[in-house]
């Protein structure tokens, strides 16, 4: 069977979660390669809304292998509440399935504090969540990172804790002017952690290879989006790992030829948490419907989410990066009440015109959208999954979106629930 990687080709928030689950019942093992407890992923199915930011979104069906991969940075609190909610609520009853790579680095409270610190008294806010994600990828670029393996070997743990420390009180204490960190008190409150750790802990390259050699179907959950890649978003807006589909491979340690297909998920309009230019932000009363019909706020944070409508420059240089040919249109039906929809053909900044997003920062921020107006339908569209009894109107918006962004729209999302969704194409034809 053909393996896939998940990317998001927006801002992040494109309804990843709810695709991989409906994507996990063909799947025989779901991996997360990048990110960390900054990204959200809720899913719900038959009413019930369950949102994990670790452990892939896969693990709501029984017996499929789901592997938190190497290029992740892994929350020991936050994968502890993971399992304990998702147990709570029936899941994970055989947990021998879920797989946690050694050489995963993992984040400390003094990642979790700068992070935070940065924010409330640097300049540039960025809009990060606060999680600790910056400061742990800059210890794992740094070599002085903590990985899981190191955290299972107390005496190896309780050097590293302290070496850190040196430098992380020094600047908390002296540049910050906050209260630093005592080396006992975390490597005794982390030792909790070491026993929930152990028994999922493995050598998950190995496993892939494993998996990969014997024609397993492999599905890679993208965490964010596109446009917030370290390397091709809108920097310094932007998350602190690679989120396009080429770090699939460097985080996972599988091949390039293991991967067969990308699919590319974003929703019916656009949306964007943090701060960042944002061409296509409605701050009026249609941000505003958008928003509370798509009840867009985040899954991680709760922050409000920016709306405004879909941005085809961005999600074309997206689709160019990602080698994308299908698509998942994702929250189709908050677009129900609007009479006239607009989709951003191009950007204008005075007398130039821009097909592609500007790659200075500075120009992006200055960037007026070019719009082509398309007839809305006026009418409900949630819960249908037959594309045939789609109103018109929506049939010619996906039609058109089709067209601007040369792919197909393969999976259609009509409401929040598992069961709401329109399946035009199967991913899992050999």
């Amino acid at each position: 069977m053909p393996s896939f990687g998940l990317i998001g080709i927006q801002w992040g928030d494109e309804g990843k979660g709810k695709i991989v689950d409906l994507l996990s019942e063909k799947a025989d093992v779901i991996v997360r390669f990048q990110g960390g407890a900054n990204a959200g992923h809720t899913i719900v199915v038959n009413g019930r809304r369950i949102v994990l930011h670790l452990i892939p979104s896969g693990i709501l069906h029984e017996g499929k292998y789901c592997v938190i991969g190497n290029g992740v940075v892994l929350d020991p609190e936050v994968f502890e509440h993971e399992i304990t909610q998702l147990k709570s609520e029936g899941y994970l009853k055989d947990d021998s399935k879920l797989l946690v790579s050694a050489t995963a680095h993992i984040i400390m409270p003094y990642h979790k504090k700068l992070d935070m610190l940065r924010e409330s008294k640097g300049k540039g806010k960025i809009g990060t969540t606060g999680r600790g994600i910056g400061p742990a990828y800059e210890d794992k670029m740094g070599r002085i990172g903590i990985r899981v393996v190191d955290l299972l070997n107390r005496k190896v743990f309780e050097e590293k804790v302290r070496q850190n420390l040196e430098i992380k009180n020094f600047i908390i204490r002296g540049y910050y002017g906050e209260e630093g960190f005592k080396a006992e008190d975390i490597i005794e409150y982390y030792d909790r952690f070491r026993n929930v750790l152990e028994k999922y802990v493995s050598d998950t390259v190995e496993f892939l290879q494993k998996c990969v050699a014997q024609g397993k179907c492999i599905l890679f959950e993208g965490a964010q989006g596109t446009h917030l890649d370290i390397d091709h978003g809108t920097y310094p807006f932007v998350t602190s790992s690679n989120t396009v589909a080429g770090n699939i491979m460097s985080g996972t340690g599988i091949p390039p030829f293991a991967v067969q297909g990308i699919i590319g998920v974003c929703k019916a309009y656009t949306t964007r948490v943090g701060e960042g230019p944002f061409p296509t932000e409605l701050k009026d009363e249609i941000g505003e419907i958008i928003r509370e019909r798509g009840k867009e706020y985040g899954a991680t944070t709760g922050r409000p989410r920016r709306c405004g409508w879909f941005d085809a420059v961005s999600a074309k240089r997206a689709i160019a990066i990602n080698g994308i040919k299908q698509i998942c249109l994702t929250k189709l039906d908050v677009l129900d009440e609007f009479e006239k929809i607009k989709i951003c053909t191009g950007y204008r900044v005075g007398d130039k015109e821009y097909s592609s997003p500007p790659l200075d920062t500075e120009l992006y921020w200055k960037c007026v959208p070019v719009y082509e107006e398309v007839k809305g339908w006026k009418t409900k569209t949630t819960g249908i999954t037959d594309f045939r009894k789609l109103p018109g109107a929506a049939k010619d918006y996906i039609k058109r979106l089709e067209t601007i962004l040369g792919v197909r729209v393969s999976i259609i999302s009509t409401g929040p629930d598992r069961a709401e969704t329109i399946v035009r194409d199967s991913f899992f034809k050999k």
